[in-house]
């Protein structure tokens, strides 16, 4: 299994930016499985930002609450962060990662290689 993210780049402050997460591979053979968007900003530890379980359920965390929205489309083995009203706290890697599970927990057996998001 293979994560590959794409769409980081530098915006300005209030700025949006879509993130994908292209998943190679199978990760379960029933096709479920809990995707999660993780970032760390140098210096600070690694935080989830927002998960989507194999029911299509949503969390994020209090601080992306009504800027981000996490989706995917099953057809194209793809994950999506759109980020809306960034800040410049909002600079980060961000991490796509998987785990083969239908519901969401602590644990991701997967992980991408991160593309940073920079907001000045």
């Amino acid at each position: 299994v293979q994560l590959v993210e794409s769409g980081g780049g530098s915006v300005q402050t209030g700025g949006s930016l879509r993130l994908s997460c292209v998943v190679f591979g199978y990760v379960n053979s029933r096709g479920f499985y809990c995707m999660g968007w993780f970032r760390q900003a140098p210096g600070k530890e690694r935080e989830k930002v927002a998960t989507i379980d194999g029911s299509g359920i949503t969390e994020y965390t209090d601080s992306v609450k009504g800027r981000f929205t996490i989706s995917r489309d099953g057809a194209k083995n793809t994950v999506y962060l759109q980020i809306n009203s960034l800040k410049p706290e909002d600079t980060a890697k961000y991490y796509c990662a998987a785990e083969p599970t239908s519901s969401c927990g602590h644990l991701y057996s997967y992980w991408g290689q991160g593309t940073q998001v920079t907001v000045s």
